[in-house]
């Protein structure tokens, strides 16, 4: 278990440099410069600014200086925002969209596996074609449209929820919705594909020739095994559905860090833009590695080590 843990450790730090170094040569390639603006046409202004963020620096003093900011986690003032530090934007926007994503990912899960039950034990009923249709509606339609939809049907024509902001829980629940649907509807065909193959063992068969009762048998037997692929599949979830936040944050003007991050990209604000990306790389890489660990945890057969270059 702890080889395993320090491997994956390792796979971590190693994949988060890559994006880090990317990101950095990313960001020095883009042509122009951000203060190319009416109050820095002047060009000693604008040498005076670029010296005062290190811009002016061979790119291997920028890197490492962006490096040490990373270790110290200390990314430094915002280029359009003088007076507010990326650590600021961070701190002020991420519990929002952590937020967002954390109802998000328990909606999606909670609804998608209990739909692909219902699915599962109605196979070839109503039940099932209907949700399967539903599910796949939800698969087709990108969150962004969605989000589109809801707000002129549920906020214009009926006026039942806000279409904007972030301020009760009656303005949480279109956004949430936008996002949560796309994701919900890829668990509850995984758990009913994965629950119809499941009900067919022999230990189920087993557990209902002893007189189980059938949820009994559902949820204590066979739910357990119908949940792995979900769980394999939970961390790329994750990881959309944080960075799906961005687009919808933007749509439902939510002060989340969708917003600054779109808003540095335009502005080419660089602090912003490689402390933002490296804060969710790093927060995503450590999500999917408690996935896998929780992989292992749930499902005894998976050794956690490995021994000749092979698990056993």
């Amino acid at each position: 278990m702890l080889k395993y843990i320090f491997k994956r450790l390792l796979i971590m730090i190693v994949t988060l440099w890559v994006i880090i170094t990317l990101t950095f040569v990313l960001m020095v390639n883009i042509p122009g410069s951000p203060f190319n603006t009416d109050q820095s046409s002047n060009a000693t202004v604008q040498a005076n600014l670029e010296a005062h963020y290190n811009l002016d620096q061979p790119y291997y003093i920028q890197y490492l200086l962006y490096i040490k900011s990373i270790v110290t986690f200390e990314f430094g003032p915002s280029i359009k925002q003088p007076n507010q530090t990326v650590n600021d934007l961070l701190s002020r926007g991420f519990p929002i969209s952590f937020e967002l994503g954390i109802i998000t990912i328990a909606l999606a899960v909670v609804s998608g596996v209990l739909i692909g039950i219902i699915a599962a034990l109605r196979h070839n009923g109503f039940l099932d074609y209907l949700t399967m249709g539903i599910a796949v509606l939800g698969i087709s339609i990108p969150n962004f449209i969605l989000a589109t939809i809801l707000i002129q049907q549920l906020a214009v024509n009926l006026e039942i929820f806000p279409a904007a902001t972030w301020r009760s829980p009656a303005h949480m629940v279109l956004p949430i919705l936008a996002l949560a649907t796309g994701p919900m509807a890829i668990i509850a065909r995984l758990t009913r594909s994965t629950m119809l193959e499941v009900l067919t063992q022999d230990y189920i068969k087993m557990a209902k020739a002893k007189g189980l009762s059938p949820w009994k048998v559902i949820f204590k037997h066979a739910l357990r095994n119908a949940l792995m692929p979900v769980v394999t599949i939970m961390g790329t979830l994750f990881a959309g559905i944080l960075t799906g936040t961005f687009v919808i944050e933007q749509i439902f003007a939510i002060p989340g860090m969708g917003r600054y991050f779109v808003e540095s990209i335009n502005q080419r604000d660089y602090p912003v833009i490689m402390g933002t990306t490296v804060f969710y790389s790093a927060f995503l890489i450590i999500m999917l590695f408690l996935v896998d660990i929780v992989y292992g945890i749930l499902d005894p057969r998976i050794k956690m080590h490995q021994k000749g270059g092979r698990s056993r």
